[in-house]
């Protein structure tokens, strides 16, 4: 049962950033507990859950004391709105949870797919005599030598620490959720447990239709997933542009649903028992409630409201943005790859997503959209992506470096 919950004095500015954290997090534990089949997982995304529930009381009481006239009441009503969305999140997360801690069926197909759509996520207990309990992540350098990052800590006494830094230290008892390549998971795992890494069994697709309906089951997560991260950025950034793409994709998502439930129903009659179904059922249908949260989240931004000051404080402390960069004909992007191109290390930006007006077919994945026919997406994209004139890149980075890749795409102020 749930304890107690009174109001703190706390800033809604660092709440919301807490909230978007934590639903972020949820996300990647929820489908890394049903890659796995992790109840351990499972279990800290219901810990995290409960946590975002306290969260999101805490906030509400302080916007309802912030109020204090119409024009506050206006100004707050959208960030009233990103609060109950990022609940959303959350309970849409713990239902994917409750598919692995209640045993719901999920075919072997998906935990097939599912690594082309997520990095390895492990939970891994600190042995007090590990040679990392007493270390800085900084001292410890894991992500350099092993490409191996600790996204989160879970101490003893339960609090957490979300995006941890060079300067955190490491205890015994503390619970890492370690994100990375598996090659570099097994090293570090093995490292700070004093266990071998066991990684999960995969399994072929028994039935096509039921392959096609995964397919569209991990492009519903990847946009969905990307949804959210447009939807905070256009908030925290009051950007329109970026809030139009995450209404096209909330769209796509929709669509993609739908395709999903021919296949699966085309599936279940060559199933032995299409009750084995009901997993993938579940998980579409919390994957379609994230995407619709990302478009409430930006509905402030879309309706034209103005950013209340807590927002407007975020923004002006983080040197973090999110930007949208269309490719000119000519420049230095055009015609090359991200990698030959250096964008990471000569902008210091990651593009997260790629737009493109026309299909190019033959690629790697992408997916053509039903909203815009003749666009694209590319999502997720990596160092062999070409990029080409038109393309409309969704990156982020920092304030400088978002210039530096507006300068490689020929966008002239």
């Amino acid at each position: 049962m749930a304890g107690h919950v009174e109001y703190e004095p706390a800033s809604v500015k660092d709440l919301l950033a807490e909230m978007k954290d934590t639903a972020e997090l949820l996300i990647d534990l929820s489908y890394s507990a049903v890659l796995h089949g992790s109840d351990e997982i499972a279990a800290e995304v219901l810990a995290l859950e409960e946590r975002m529930d306290v969260l999101q009381l805490r906030a509400r009481m302080s916007i309802m004391l912030a109020a204090r006239n119409p024009d506050e009441a206006e100004t707050l009503a959208p960030v009233l709105g990103i609060i109950g969305a990022a609940e959303k999140i959350s309970d849409a997360a713990g239902d994917i949870a409750k598919v692995v801690r209640e045993d719901i069926g999920v075919p072997n197909a998906i935990r097939t797919a599912l690594p082309e759509a997520v990095e390895t996520l492990v939970r891994a207990e600190l042995d007090a005599g590990s040679d990392y309990t007493g270390r800085t992540l900084g001292d410890v350098n894991m992500e350099t030598e092993t490409g191996v990052r600790v996204i989160a800590i879970r101490r003893e006494d339960g609090d957490w620490i979300l995006n941890p830094d060079r300067e955190t230290t490491l205890r015994g008892g503390d619970v890492l959720l370690l994100r990375g390549p598996e090659g570099g998971v097994e090293t570090v795992y093995e490292t700070a447990t004093g266990t071998a890494y066991e990684p999960p069994e995969y399994a072929e697709a028994e039935v096509e239709d039921l392959e096609r309906a995964v397919d569209s089951l991990v492009l519903m997560k990847n946009m969905s997933e990307l949804a959210v991260d447009l939807a905070y950025g256009s908030v925290l950034f009051d950007s329109e542009d970026i809030a139009a793409e995450v209404v096209e994709l909330e769209a796509e998502v929709d669509a993609l649903k739908s395709r999903f439930e021919a296949w699966v129903l085309r599936a279940a009659k060559d199933m032995d028992d299409p009750v084995n179904l009901r997993g993938l059922v579940h998980l579409a249908t919390s994957t379609e409630v994230i995407s619709d949260a990302a478009l409430e989240i930006s509905e402030g931004v879309l309706r034209g409201l103005d950013t209340h000051v807590v927002v407007q404080e975020a923004v002006e402390e983080s040197d973090e943005v999110i930007v949208r960069v269309e490719v000119a004909e000519g420049s230095d992007l055009a015609g090359t790859t991200l990698g030959e191109a250096e964008v990471k290390t000569e902008t210091g930006m990651r593009v997260i997503a790629i737009r493109r007006p026309e299909s190019h077919l033959g690629e790697e994945k992408t997916y053509t959209t039903s909203v815009h026919p003749s666009d694209e997406w590319v999502v997720q994209p990596g160092p062999e992506t070409k990029v080409r004139a038109g393309d409309v890149l969704i990156a982020k980075g920092t304030r400088a470096g978002s210039d530096r890749l507006a300068d490689l795409a020929g966008q002239v102020e």
